[in-house]
């Protein structure tokens, strides 16, 4: 990296950490100069900061970056180039940073866990004989295909997403996992979730407690985002098929990138040699 400018990552993720901690490890200038990294982290929230316990607080931004402050952003922080290591359903800032990077210039890339391989589409049938492995293009066709009612259901979908639910609150019996945060139990409770049917933790979660969180709340099917090995989407298909839970996936959101990869050694030179490759 240019010492003329930063690499902004968008981080947040398992993943981001992953890069962090390889960019560091590659990068001499790091570790000379803890107090200005020749790269920034965006996070969202301040308990994402501690995903990067070696950096210095002053490479780590936290906030919910809007498109009015961006090119402020960009300037302030002397970008030079973005990394985006975001969730592959967090298409907002992807969307703000491909701007971004297409008004000034500046090379850009995104690394997103891969999707999992063919065989998460083996088909299984749940404990009422249905489909057991669902994949749906996103959480309206849930509500709209009467997948809730009279169901005892999990959702792993993020607590932004929890809102709309809140009409089925009366049809089934809905459960909650979200993260430990203010925000996000404020979100659970009013969409209509009670105390005793929500529970907050911060992945990556064992599969024996995923395990034992289901049978104890008697699950008959959960909902869950495509989002890979780092979201624990392999976890979940194994207890799912072997207790008989139909589990709903929600894809992807579709985002044209304008470049692409899923390897970490790929994404690790681009952080260390951002212009070279774009150019």
């Amino acid at each position: 990296m240019s010492l003329e400018g930063r690499l902004w990552l968008i981080g947040g993720t398992q993943e981001s950490r992953w890069l962090v901690q390889r960019i560091v490890k590659g990068s001499a200038f790091a570790l000379r100069s803890a107090d200005r990294l020749p790269f920034l982290i965006s996070v969202t929230t301040a308990a994402a900061r501690q995903l990067y316990p070696e950096v210095a607080e002053a490479s780590v931004w936290v906030g919910q970056l809007t498109a009015d402050q961006g090119d402020a952003f960009i300037a302030s922080h002397q970008i030079a180039a973005i990394l985006d290591a975001s969730h592959p359903f967090a298409t907002d800032i992807s969307h703000l940073a491909i701007a971004l990077a297409q008004r000034h210039g500046l090379p850009y890339l995104r690394y997103e866990r891969a999707l999992l391989s063919e065989h998460a589409e083996t088909p299984w049938q749940d404990a009422a004989g249905r489909p057991g492995n669902v994949l749906l293009p996103q959480l309206t066709d849930v509500l709209t295909g009467n997948y809730l009612r009279g169901e005892r259901t999990l959702l792993t979908v993020g607590y932004r997403m929890l809102s709309c639910v809140e009409p089925w609150q009366a049809q089934g019996t809905l459960f909650a996992r979200i993260l430990p945060s203010p925000p996000a139990l404020a979100a659970a409770l009013a969409a209509g979730f009670t105390p005793d049917r929500i529970i907050a933790l911060r992945p990556p979660m064992s599969a024996p407690l995923e395990k034992a969180l289901w049978q104890q709340w008697r699950i008959t099917q959960v909902v869950t985002k495509a989002s890979g090995l780092a979201g624990g989407e392999d976890r979940k298909l194994a207890i799912a098929a072997e207790l008989g839970v139909r589990l709903i996936r929600l894809a992807r959101p579709p985002v044209c990138y304008p470049a692409q990869t899923d390897c970490l050694e790929v994404a690790t030179e681009f952080a260390l040699n951002p212009i070279s490759k774009d150019g």
